[in-house]
């Protein structure tokens, strides 16, 4: 295509059955930024940042395959488009290996075989999951979707949506590197956190990436101020794609191993799962989903 040449297209993302979309697109769905991402009859849609431009993915579960609108402003970054939406949707993972191996545990089996298939919800940028990370410590989901959302609004580059409701494209971490923290809505030590992380990707201090160490990676994350496990675990599951990462501080893990009758303390509950290695990021989508939470159900 010559340089700069926009374009829409339709295909079929394959994967490996079986496939469980209740948590994976509830999950997005359930979190998503306004302006940024929406589900829209029944497609899970958000604006993506790529080499050459920018772009919106509509993503559609289906029985067989996953059905891809890509709106791209220049057709070049199409390949990495197609690359990332896969990612973001764990497509490539092997469910059978992984379901075989957690229902080799007798607590998760049930859970295995009420719903195979469960991927990890992904990302389709390291970066951006990175700050919204930070964004949801220690906050519910509807607030971290409003920090979020402000923040785009505030700060992120608008695009065209003829198609639907998206407006902006997620701040990149240079824009909000050089933000005064006086501006930022939330406690002084979540703005310290969020700008130090927003100066470390800037500058290439920090890189997030699939090609990342995730134990090197998850020490330097540890060593940022506000960083804690769970913050750093969260981003070595879903933005590395690290397979084994796990969240035993995570209080609605701890909820389901309590009502299981698994450990709920984190040290014992980690070495309770040391059987489900090297898969315990699946895990912790099976544990999730024994709760009423609105991530682990499509939207109606």
């Amino acid at each position: 295509q010559p340089q700069g040449t926009p374009g829409a297209l339709s295909l079929r993302l394959p994967f490996r059955a079986p496939l469980n979309p209740d948590n994976l697109f509830g999950h997005l769905a359930a979190t998503a930024v306004p302006g940024v991402e929406e589900w829209l009859d029944g497609a899970y849609r958000r604006t993506l940042r790529l080499p050459y431009g920018h772009g919106i993915t509509a993503l559609t579960p289906t029985p067989n395959h996953i059905a891809c609108r890509l709106t791209l402003s220049d057709l070049r970054d199409l390949p990495v488009a197609i690359s990332r939406c896969r990612r973001m949707l764990d497509l490539d993972a092997d469910p059978v290996a992984i379901d075989d191996q957690l229902r080799t545990d007798p607590v998760l089996a049930p859970l295995v075989d009420k719903a195979p298939g469960r991927r990890v919800p992904r990302t389709v940028d390291e970066a951006e999951f990175a700050l919204r990370a930070v964004l949801g410590q220690q906050v519910s989901t509807a607030a971290a979707r409003t920090h979020a959302g402000r923040l785009a609004a505030a700060h992120g580059e608008p695009v065209d949506d003829p198609e639907g409701g998206l407006t902006r494209l997620f701040p990149a971490p240079e824009s909000l590197a050089a933000l005064d923290p006086e501006t930022l809505a939330m406690p002084r030590t979540r703005r310290t956190t969020l700008l130090t992380l927003a100066r470390q990707l800037a500058d290439r201090t920090l890189h997030l990436g699939v090609e990342s160490d995730w134990a090197a990676t998850r020490a330097r994350l540890l060593a940022l101020p506000g960083f804690g496990p769970w913050t750093a675990d969260v981003i070595a599951m879903r933005a590395l794609g690290d397979p084994d990462a796990f969240l035993p501080t995570d209080l609605g893990i701890r909820r389901a191993a309590q009502e299981l009758g698994l450990p709920s303390t984190p040290a014992a509950l980690t070495a309770r799962a040391a059987a489900w290695r090297p898969w315990r990021a699946y895990a912790v989508q099976y544990l999730w989903a024994t709760d009423s939470h609105p991530i682990n159900f499509l939207p109606v």
